[in-house]
């Protein structure tokens, strides 16, 4: 099946009641790529594909937050957990904002459920200002080694449930042809398999 805008939504939708339970398990996997990245209080941070909103509450009161999903029952959920801030329907790989018109983005469980993961950092880092950071936090194969046997076998059926199991970080990154520097990568979740990445854009 391809992996499409549509499909996303649908697929996201159905998840949307149950998100916040399936993902319990990566929230100190989540606290900390947030650490990582050090969001200040007065900086502008851009969520891509926030889903139920689970990075609002880590960020500080002071930032000036923009959340964003492809999936209305997500925003949804989204905006109930942190009315005051604001929210935007957007698909990640064709944002609509303004060039170098943030501070920090986040792709927090994003790069991997995206159609083109090239494309969608390709967005994130035109958003990002000079100097800025982007955070990443996915399941990405480990660099400089080729997806097992078993985890393509895998992912037949998780890229269709949820995402990619088998996204290659430093391929999706050449492809994007952006200006993007990796300051640091490290396992965070499940024998790292889950990684907390910081960009930076030169």
């Amino acid at each position: 099946m391809r992996i499409d805008n549509s499909w996303n939504q649908r697929r996201y939708g159905v998840w949307a009641p149950v998100y916040d339970a399936m993902a319990r398990t990566l929230a100190r996997a989540r606290e900390d790529a947030l650490a990582g990245i050090a969001v200040g209080s007065g900086e502008s941070v851009l969520i891509v594909g926030a889903g139920t909103g689970l990075d609002l509450p880590l960020l500080p009161a002071g930032a000036r937050v923009v959340a964003t999903d492809l999936t209305p029952a997500m925003l949804s959920r989204a905006r109930a957990r942190a009315p005051s801030r604001h929210f935007a329907y957007a698909d990640a790989e064709q944002l609509g904002f303004p060039d170098a018109c943030f501070d920090v983005v986040l792709l927090h469980f994003i790069v991997a459920v995206v159609a083109d993961s090239a494309a969608c950092l390709r967005e994130a880092a035109r958003v990002t200002r000079p100097g800025g950071r982007i955070s990443l936090l996915d399941k990405f194969v480990p660099d400089g080694r080729t997806p097992s046997l078993t985890r393509r076998a895998l992912n037949v059926l998780a890229h269709v449930a949820f995402s990619d199991i088998t996204v290659d970080l430093s391929a999706a990154l050449r492809a994007s042809g952006s200006p993007l520097e990796v300051v640091s990568r490290r396992p965070v979740a499940f024998g790292g398999r889950y990684e907390a990445v910081v960009l930076r854009r030169t």
